[in-house]
């Protein structure tokens, strides 16, 4: 069951836009990950449910400190050539950015820390998304099911039998799958443990927002 009656009671989870995404990238020794692709899927409280409200997917060109490698292409199937002439993070970041215009938001993300890390460092270039608190779907998973003997996406996916498709590590599909599991989480948790606000969301598997960061990388 995905329905989300207890959810329509809650002013504040009535009137959010649940923005999911993801990001693949380079992992550059001794400096943090930086994003080559960018997926967003955009949720919308309507009677009974969660909808689709937008999505978003962009390939970045990535900075010359962090190149693609071998293996990010393994994972990914994402090639230097596909990267070539990619804009940066910040001219793609604040794209999206500006297409969020119906506040307020929360971002929701599966082991979040990795996409706040990034929102933070390119606050300058998407002060919606760093402005929104962020909810964690493996915070929530655990709070939901707190049994199960692992909590990578997969792992959750497969409990709630979500087929998983070959392009898995691609930003948009990653981002996608984490919306449907976001959905199964929450009718599930209502069911299980009473959830019907966002409050409770939040204090479960939440985040403040990420500390804006005063520097402009690559903006220029």
């Amino acid at each position: 069951m995905t329905r989300l009656d207890r959810y329509q009671r809650d002013p504040a989870f009535a009137t959010t836009g649940f923005v999911v995404l993801d990001f693949e990238g380079t992992t550059p020794a001794g400096h943090p990950p930086e994003p080559i692709e960018v997926g967003a899927v955009v949720l919308r409280p309507h009677a009974d449910r969660l909808e689709c409200a937008g999505r978003y997917e962009a390939l970045m060109q990535p900075p010359v400190h962090a190149p693609l490698t071998a293996a990010d292409t393994r994972q990914t199937g994402i090639t230097a050539a596909m990267l070539a002439a990619r804009p940066t993070a910040n001219a793609v970041l604040a794209g999206l950015d500006a297409l969020l215009t119906k506040p307020p938001y929360v971002t929701v993300a599966h082991h979040a820390p990795t996409e706040a890390s990034i929102l933070r460092r390119y606050a300058y270039a998407c002060p919606t998304l760093a402005a929104a608190p962020m909810l964690d779907t493996l915070k929530l998973a655990k709070a939901c099911l707190p049994r199960l003997p692992s909590y990578n996406l997969d792992a959750v996916l497969a409990h709630y039998r979500i087929t998983i498709p070959a392009n898995r590590h691609r930003a948009l599909t990653d981002a996608e799958l984490t919306a449907r599991l976001l959905i199964h989480l929450l009718a599930d948790g209502a069911i299980r443990h009473g959830w019907s606000q966002l409050s409770q969301l939040r204090s479960l598997a939440g985040s403040p927002p990420p500390a804006a960061n005063t520097t402009q990388a690559e903006l220029f």
